[in-house]
């Protein structure tokens, strides 16, 4: 253990459940008619104190904007600017929406401005004093996503050195559910607390995961974007990566762990959930009536779907002996000793929602041994075997899953070789549900020789590959079936197919840059064009409080070559009121006039009907559009993490007459997924 003592450790645990306060979730949550704010209100700001916040946003906003002058040409301190804007962000967005939460947290909001000019005047003067430091270090990054700020905690071992040529294991640690979780208390709580681990000489990362959303959508490119950051400032062994957290935490570590299996070196869930329709009948007594497609989305973010993809990542779970949150670790053994795998579960005797001592030295011992001989293992088996649901998740080491026969159905591949070498000759591949797939070899990681193909046998076709001799001793196979018959594919992968990045449905839009697009014309009807622009309020508020940014937004006129090349857009409107929708209207797969709203061989009345839907840009197919949504699940879904889940899959029509609700944007009439060239099918895709 570096720095701290146990003793101060458990100090420190106790200021850190002391600071965060969560309502608890439970049966009282069930009620879509009555939802409670999240994030709640906060307290009413004195006008003494409200005037020196302003004051102190207003000071450090003119330094922070002075910066990029006084910075230039010199880029490695330009890009550090983050690490100075997420303390003005944090105090604004309390000041602004109302989320101190506690009086004494207004305190806490002047001394992070006071912070906040005190990184201002050091990047200034050329000498950050945090890039060095150890301890609890505070960093903030520019998210791709929609260009906010996002702090992030890190424990940085005393046993540091910049410029050291040791790369240090990282950990991951995600945090547990807190309603009252803003910016100023996590800044607050990362400069406070370490956490439930910091092993020796280890550095570990606290994501703020944008808040309360189980690190799902944004949130999950929240822990990827805060490593890359870290990885530029710190030296990283990325063969020691462990994936750790705990409660809503580790639902988080869950499904970090079975939808990227080969990133990590181990992984140690604990409690949590792990999937949504069991858990919520256990913990929320909440009896799920799911659409056949809010079923189908379930396997997005369901762990125990993915329980084969455990056999390439070591991992220890743990719970409390009587915690109902055990549930989460039952359900995956369950489904891993469907596949052979018996889990590793240490139980902490007589706990609750806690770790006992006890338990914590063993997941260390066990985690700490996994980890020292991390990086010798993922290739060198003579069995290994990947699965996954959608192309959103579809890489396990060298594995590339490129294209599935059908999304939201259970893809497989199984690869057998006749011993434990790294490489693939004479392998025998089986698949299921699988179009597309690559073999994907970094540098040296190949012999070169003489040899110039390749035995493989693909679902009993076998198939002799050429090979080629890159310098580099990298190497990439791509494979395709078409009318049944397994080929080796050189050609790119067609425009208007779906695959990885994008597959949908609409939620998967939020997870890279997005432009909203506001409509400036004539909306076809006052009905049609009221209800776009309340949703487009809606998703703009919603983006601000559940995933902690200022939603980029754009007139449909002022929209560029350049935001088409960059950005997923999504608009709002119709074809008469939105000038890039009119553009691709007759290109989409959904027909909307002033005639009629046609979906395959339905027609609506445009008057009141709305499609909602997400599809390649036909002026970039590299690019999604979306009509009329934001991300999907609503106020309902917030009391409850195992909720929050895609609420509609490629393409819905919408009864705008029904009102919105805390689950809908009005009444659903129609909703499917698309085929995996873009199609429309018969039956909703069902």
């Amino acid at each position: 253990m570096p720095a701290f003592s146990r003793i101060r450790l458990a100090v420190l645990a106790g200021l850190l459940a002391a600071a965060l306060p969560s309502q608890a979730d439970g049966p009282k949550d069930n009620h879509p008619d009555n939802v409670r704010p999240v994030p709640p209100q906060g307290v009413a700001i004195p006008e003494k104190d409200l005037a020196e916040l302003k004051d102190g946003l207003t000071k450090l906003r003119k330094e922070i904007d002075a910066l990029p002058a006084a910075l230039r040409g010199r880029p490695g301190l330009l890009e550090l600017i983050p690490d100075v804007e997420i303390f003005h962000k944090a105090v604004r967005y309390a000041v602004e929406y109302n989320e101190f939460f506690k009086v004494n947290e207004i305190a806490s909001g002047k001394e992070l401005l006071k912070q906040g000019l005190q990184r201002a005047a050091e990047l200034k003067a050329g000498k950050p004093s945090w890039t060095t430091a150890t301890g609890l270090v505070v960093r903030g990054y520019r998210s791709k996503i929609d260009g906010s700020v996002q702090p992030y905690g890190l424990v940085v071992p005393e046993s540091y050195r910049p410029g050291d040529s040791i790369g240090h294991r990282l950990d991951l640690w995600w945090h547990g559910r807190g309603e009252t979780l803003s910016e100023v208390n996590f800044i607050v709580n990362a400069q406070r607390n370490p956490g439930q681990f910091t092993p020796r000489d280890a550095i570990v990362l606290h994501p703020y995961g944008r808040y309360c959303n189980a690190n799902k959508f944004a949130g999950e490119v929240d822990t990827f974007e805060a490593i890359d950051h870290a990885k530029k400032h710190y030296r990283i062994d990325e063969n020691r990566m462990v994936a750790r957290g705990f409660s809503m935490g580790g639902a988080a570590c869950w499904q970090f762990a079975v939808h990227y299996p080969t990133f990590w070196a181990a992984a140690a869930p604990g409690a949590g959930f792990s999937e949504t329709p069991e858990f919520l009948k256990v913990f929320q007594n909440e009896p799920t009536k799911p659409e056949w497609w809010e079923e189908r989305l379930w396997h997005w973010y369901n762990a125990t779907d993915y329980a084969l993809n455990i056999s390439n990542l070591p991992t220890v779970a743990y719970s409390g002996e009587n915690d109902s949150q055990k549930q989460a670790a039952d359900v995956m053994a369950r489904e891993l000793k469907k596949v052979g795998i018996e889990l590793t579960h240490i139980i902490g005797k007589g706990a609750k929602h806690h770790y006992t001592p006890e338990a914590k030295d063993e997941i260390n011992r066990r985690i700490d041994a996994i980890a020292s001989h991390a990086g010798w293992y993922p290739w060198g088996r003579a069995w290994i075997g990947f699965t996954t649901w959608t192309l959103r998740y579809n890489v396990s080491d060298i594995v590339r899953v490129e294209g599935l026969e059908r999304h939201w159905i259970r893809s497989k591949i199984l690869i057998i070789k006749s011993d434990a070498s790294i490489g693939l000759d004479n392998a025998t591949i089986k698949t299921t549900n699988i179009s597309r797939f690559a073999f994907v070899f970094p540098p040296v990681a190949v012999t070169l020789g003489k040899q110039a193909d390749l035995a493989i046998e693909i679902d009993s076709q076998k198939l002799i590959v050429p090979v080629p001799s890159n310098s580099d001793r990298s190497l990439e196979l791509h494979f395709e079936k078409v009318d049944g018959k397994w080929r080796n594919r050189t050609e790119p992968i067609p425009a208007f197919v779906k695959k990885p990045g994008l597959q949908g449905p609409i939620d998967d839009a939020f997870m890279d840059k997005f432009l909203m697009v506001r409509p400036t014309g004539t909306p076809l009807n006052d009905t049609v064009g009221k209800w776009a622009a309340g949703e487009m309020k809606h998703a703009i508020s919603h983006w601000r409080s559940q995933y902690r940014g200022d939603a980029p937004v754009k007139d449909d006129t002022a929209i560029k070559d350049a935001d088409i090349a960059s950005s997923h857009l999504i608009l709002w409107g119709d074809p008469k009121s939105n000038a890039v929708l009119a553009k691709i209207a007759d290109k989409l797969p959904v027909k909307w006039t002033s005639k009629g709203l046609v979906v395959g061989d339905k027609t609506y009345n445009p008057e009141t009907h709305v499609p909602v839907l997400i599809y390649p840009n036909p002026l970039n197919p590299e690019k999604y559009v979306v009509l009329n949504s934001g991300f999907t699940f609503r106020e309902y879904d917030y009391l409850n993490n195992a909720r929050q889940v895609p609420k509609l899959p490629d393409y819905a029509v919408v009864d705008v007459t029904t009102p919105p609700s805390s689950r809908w944007p009005g009444k659903i009439v129609c909703a499917g997924f698309f085929g995996e060239k873009w199609e429309l099918l018969p039956n909703d895709g069902k």
